[in-house]
Formats: structure tokens, C-alpha cells, sequence
């Protein structure tokens, strides 16, 4: 990435995985920025977060391998099994980051963010905490966008990113009306688990000691499950069918005992693995739906990350959308060489990420089929061509369908950018 010649003022609204990557990628472009954040610190929030090699070199790119090696768990394969335990097909990590270049790494989401903030601030960022944003107003062409915040301040930038996740406000300021995420009838149960009681069960140790990644298969749900913090941890999400009412709060305490029923008869080790579970959070899962556009006519404002295009979780992939959507940003922000470029800018920002999210919440969609599928023919199909080699395109196993893998895995960020910025308008 080079840096613009001109340098812009910037504000980020949310502090998130997507709004600390953009703060990083238009810091290198050159240009000032300053994070809003609701909340009143950076904490300890979330579980655990599957980084692809997509998002691995971005990270990279960024001048953060070293720091984030720190905290990552390098997982050998990821295990595809069937609700009773039973082994379908498997795929080795090593061969994956030796074919897309890069590594495939699971983080507490915590130590991921943290390591974002660190870096954003590093770099010359503003990070303002307890500074929520209620409104905001759209500049003319060229002029500037300014948000009102909930203490009575207001703020002016060139150029503002609402990164403030799936139940957006700036979402809501730029369409003119509410518009809430849509529930997709699942949730997820998420809950983390200290392995020291794995470790002294013999049919337990292994999954802390063979740190891979495995996903279960069963009627109406499935279930995941990998090492944190150099084996300090383990990390669980189990998805099934969404029972938290409408109206209400989207993350709300689990029912330990209700959660255990759901999975009693799966694999035998799923139900160990939950009797040593004290406390668990069910989250309910929701999309957005597809906007015409993502930035303000005035080009003083877009959307980056879930408030643009919430990723549903069986890909794995919704924290890589949002920091491609940063590097994306970033890369273009780069070229520009005075404030009337920032319509180009965010002209070619989404024509390189409309479409790819899309695609990725599409393919979500199939995932959750194929996951999710009762014992009959089609999940005998499934597994059949998950056992094939070659596999065929569109088989269960998405990180390695050959129709879709190397696009969702290889995505290179100054490929697209080139790809579609206007010919002949060079560089700043």
C-alpha cells in the first residue's frame, strides 16, 4: 500500500474487529483517523475466532504477524465427523497456508482485538471510549460529515465509517429508518472450557493435545470445537434451532441442562465435554439483508464489516470479511490525491466487496444445509463427496471445494483494487 497525497480526516464509528482494521489500513494509506466506541474499554469479550489465510495475510501485511504469533493457536487439520462421532474426511492446515501463502490461526477473540487496538493506536490513531454516536449528517458533495454524539458533542470528518457492527445505527442513518437484522432461525450456544479436566480424562486429552479444529454434523445442528491460548482453553459453539424470543435481547444466558439435552444422544464425547460446562451464553444468529449501496451519495460516508453484510458463522469467515473490507478501504483511499477522489475511492471499495459478501453469506446459507442434515440420502451423498478425492465442487467441506476455496482463501487485496480501479487514473 502506498500513502495519498492528500491527507484526510477520518472517523470510525465502533471499535470492533472491522473498525480497528479500517483504522489501520487508512492509517498506513496516510491518513489521520479518530475510533468512536460506545463502550467504555476494550475487554475481555467473545470466545473464540477462526482466522483464515485470506485475513492471515492481511494481518500480516499490516506489520502484526509478530505480535499476534503471541496469542495464536496453529491448528494441524480440521476434523469433518458425524454426530456420533464418526469420521467423514479431514483436511491438513499445513498444506492449506502452503497453498494460499499464509496460515490458518484461532485466537480468543479478545487477544485478537487487543492486538488491533494496539496496533491502530501505534499507528497514530485516536481511539475515543465511551463516545456512542446517536445521529448523523450527511455533507453535501466535497463538504463534511459530521455525527452527534449521545453526551452532546459533535464531530466533523472528510470521510466517516460506520463499523459499529450487526445492529447498526449508522446503518440506520444512511437508509433514513429503522432497519433491524433479520433472525435466521438459529442461535449458537458459545461457552470456553479450562482444559484442565480434559486433560484428566483419557477420552478428552486428545483434543487438547492434538490441537485441531472439529466440526460435528447432526440432525438440525452441529457443533464445533478448538484449542485457545496455547491449550489453556476450549472453545465451543454449538448451533441449533433459535428459541430466544422475538423483541428481545440478541445474547442472552444459557440453560446449561437445556443445552446438554439438545446434544445427550450425539458423539458421547460432546456430552463429557458439556458436563464440564458451568456457564454458557446463547447468541441469536441473524443476517442483513443486501443493501443498493453502502456509502452516501455525498461520499462522506459507508458502511464496512456486519453493518453491511452480518456473515452467518459456517464459513468461519465473518471477522476476514470485515478486515478485507478494511484493507479494501485502505487500498483505496491510497490513491486518491485530493477530497473530490473520495467518491471514487468509495465507488471501487464496493464494487470489490459487494459481491464477494454476498457470495460468502450465499455460500453460508448452503453450509448451514449441509451441516444440518437428517440421516438419509443427502447426508449420505454429503459424505460420500467429502470423501472423494479430488473433491467435487460444492461438497460439505467448503475450505477445500475447489469451486469456491480458492477464491474464498486466495483473495488478494491489491489484485481486486487494480482490478477496478478506472484506467488510466494511476495512483494519488
Amino acid at each position: 500500500m502506498g500513502k495519498a497525497c492528500i491527507q484526510l480526516n477520518v472517523i470510525i464509528v465502533g471499535a470492533g474487529l472491522g473498525g480497528l482494521g479500517a483504522a489501520i489500513a487508512i492509517c498506513l494509506a496516510g491518513h489521520r483517523v479518530t475510533v468512536l466506541e460506545a463502550a467504555p474499554a476494550i475487554g475481555e469479550i467473545g470466545a473464540g475466532i477462526q482466522i483464515h489465510s485470506n485475513a492471515s495475510k492481511i494481518l500480516t501485511a499490516w506489520g502484526m504477524r509478530e505480535a499476534l504469533l503471541k496469542h495464536a493457536t496453529l491448528p494441524k487439520q480440521v476434523n469433518m465427523l458425524g454426530w456420533k462421532g464418526n469420521r467423514i474426511t479431514h483436511m491438513n492446515f499445513a498444506e492449506h497456508a502452503k497453498k494460499y501463502n499464509s496460515p490458518f490461526w484461532d485466537f480468543h477473540r479478545a487477544s485478537l482485538h487487543k492486538c488491533l487496538f494496539d496496533r491502530a493506536v501505534e499507528l497514530g490513531s485516536k481511539v475515543l471510549m465511551r463516545s456512542r454516536v446517536d445521529d448523523v449528517e450527511f455533507g453535501g458533495l466535497g463538504g463534511v460529515c459530521t455525527v452527534f454524539l449521545h453526551d452532546g458533542r459533535k464531530l466533523s470528518a472528510d470521510l466517516v465509517v460506520g463499523a459499529d457492527g450487526i445492529n447498526s445505527i449508522m446503518r440506520e442513518c444512511l437508509v433514513g429508518r429503522p432497519d433491524r437484522p433479520t433472525p435466521t432461525g438459529d442461535l449458537a450456544y458459545r461457552l470456553l472450557l479450562n482444559t484442565k479436566g480434559m486433560m484428566e480424562d483419557p477420552e478428552l486429552r486428545g483434543f487438547v493435545t492434538d490441537q485441531h479444529v472439529n466440526y460435528w454434523m447432526g440432525p438440525d445442528a452441529h457443533a464445533v470445537s478448538y484449542v485457545l491460548k496455547g491449550g489453556e482453553q476450549f472453545n465451543m459453539v454449538l448451533l441449533t434451532p433459535d428459541d430466544i424470543p422475538e423483541g428481545g435481547a440478541t445474547t442472552v444466558e444459557g440453560n446449561v441442562e437445556e443445552m446438554r439435552a439438545i446434544y445427550k444422544d450425539w458423539d458421547p464425547r460432546i456430552g463429557k465435554l458439556l458436563a464440564l460446562c458451568e456457564s454458557v451464553y446463547k447468541w441469536k444468529l441473524c443476517i442483513r439483508k443486501e443493501l443498493p449501496s453502502w456509502s452516501h451519495p455525498s461520499g462522506t460516508f459507508t458502511l464496512l464489516g456486519d453493518s453491511a453484510h452480518a456473515t452467518l458463522p459456517y464459513l468461519a469467515s465473518g471477522a476476514g470479511m470485515s478486515l478485507e473490507d478494511a484493507a479494501v478501504l485502505g487500498e483505496c483511499l491510497s490513491r486518491i490525491s485530493s477530497k473530490s477522489g473520495i467518491p471514487l475511492a468509495l465507488s471501487v471499495y464496493e464494487t470489490c466487496r459487494k459481491k464477494r459478501t454476498t457470495r460468502v453469506v450465499q455460500r453460508g446459507n448452503v453450509q448451514q444445509h449441509l451441516y444440518h442434515l437428517h440421516d438419509g440420502p443427502e447426508q449420505q451423498e454429503r459424505d460420500a463427496k467429502m470423501r472423494m478425492v479430488p473433491t467435487p465442487p460444492g461438497e460439505g467441506l467448503a475450505w477445500r471445494d475447489p469451486g469456491f476455496a480458492p477464491w474464498l482463501l486466495g483473495y488478494e487485496v491489491l489484485r481486486d483494487v487494480e482490478a477496478n480501479w478506472p484506467k488510466g487514473m494511476g495512483r494519488g
